[in-house]
């Protein structure tokens, strides 16, 4: 069985994505084809990459936990048009620990994140990481309550495991190569 991450891409204080990400764990949980567990970026303390000082243990311990999965859904917030820069930094750390592994997106915003996903997009890209298409699209305006509180609209269940659908046979095939 595959193992797929799901990564909580803010750091900010009162982000909404462990909502979302508990959301899609809840939903991936109903389903039996893989391991499902959310990494929250925030715990490991990441310095900015380059800049001296930090918690070099929490690099270490981000690079065992993203080489350990198979897999990945992004949960990631719209923030200036793109990724939050915590993301960006955390995607920036590894490399090979990345490579030749799938990824679902789920984007959260005014726009449903469209422009963060699609951003997201061209740096996986990057790392060796297959994007899988379907892309549940979250609105600020539509999916939350006063732009804090979660509270889904039922197709986007729908749109979660049309995602899954087409991770886990990814993630299955890409464990073949690495």
């Amino acid at each position: 069985m595959v193992k797929i991450g799901i990564i909580l891409g803010s750091t900010r204080e009162r982000r909404v994505s462990p909502q979302v990400g508990t959301w899609v764990k809840n939903i991936a949980d109903g389903r039996s084809d893989a391991d499902y567990e959310i990494i929250d970026i925030a715990e490991f303390k990441l310095p900015l990459l380059g800049e001296p000082g930090g918690d070099a243990s929490g690099a270490a311990t981000w690079s065992n936990k993203i080489a350990a999965c198979d897999g990945f859904v992004f949960i990631t917030p719209e923030y200036n048009h793109s990724i939050t820069g915590a993301l960006k930094n955390a995607l920036d750390y590894l490399r090979e620990e990345w490579n030749n592994k799938a990824a679902g997106i789920v984007s959260y915003g005014s726009v449903g994140g469209a422009r963060a996903a699609e951003h997201l997009r061209g740096i996986l890209g990057e790392l060796l990481v297959a994007d899988v298409r379907v892309h549940p699209a979250l609105s600020f305006f539509t999916d939350f309550e006063n732009g804090n509180i979660f509270k889904p609209k039922d197709v986007q269940v729908v749109s979660v495991n049309q995602m899954l659908d087409q991770l886990i046979p990814w993630s299955t095939a890409l464990k073949t190569i690495r």
